[in-house]
């Protein structure tokens, strides 16, 4: 696999679809919460254990999040009296996965460092470990993310990209936001070829039981 791809999703990641970018550091945490990183990690890690797909879909956990009204955790809320849950958006229902590894992280994170690191920030951090896990690259996560209090549905079902879609849709998807043919490579393709390389690692693997 060619993890030059998920440098370019970094750079996506950062140059664009991180709203606020200016405002964000990387050091925003190093004071109040110095051991965030190696926390989430160790979640996923735990994880991994069993489930090999954990650090793709984490990844497209973070692709979906950003690409409807922002990186802010949206993707996380619930439905309530006042909220469509993006879940239940159509690219998104019964295929994102990895909501329970996201709240055993917040939970991690929650009982060393109460009430201060957003959900949103959560997710950038799970994204760039997991690829560092995968073996692709690390980078300095740009942190200091507020959380979406509303979530989209509409925008969701209109703005994410879906399987059934043709390469024209899909560009013009990627097109709407900014983003080329390469981009949608990237951060389409990689996610996809993750998950599906290590579910296949797993099934060839041999049985000990």
């Amino acid at each position: 696999m060619a993890f030059s791809h998920f440098t370019l999703m970094v750079t996506i990641f950062f140059a664009f679809l991180v709203g606020g970018f200016a405002q964000l550091s990387p050091t925003f945490y190093d004071e109040t919460c110095p051991n965030l990183t190696s926390i989430v990690r160790g979640v996923i890690e735990d994880a991994l254990l069993t489930d090999a797909r954990i650090t793709g879909s984490l990844i497209r956990l973070h692709f979906h999040d950003c690409f409807v009204i922002g990186c802010d955790a949206s993707i996380l809320l619930d439905n309530t009296a006042t909220i469509e849950s993006e879940k239940e958006a159509a690219p998104n229902n019964n295929s994102a996965r990895g909501y329970n590894v996201v709240d055993n992280i917040k939970s991690a994170v929650e009982n060393v460092c109460p009430g201060l690191v957003s959900c949103a920030d959560i997710l950038a951090i799970a994204a760039e470990q997991s690829v560092c896990l995968s073996g692709g690259p690390s980078w300095a996560v740009p942190l200091g993310r507020r959380d979406s209090l509303i979530a989209n549905r509409t925008l969701a079902n209109e703005a994410l990209p879906g399987f059934l879609e043709t390469l024209d849709q899909l560009k013009s998807k990627f097109s709407d936001q900014n983003l080329d043919t390469t981009d949608l490579v990237a951060l389409s393709g990689e996610t996809l070829t993750l998950s599906f390389s290590l579910s296949l690692s797993l099934s060839l693997s041999p049985s000990f039981n």
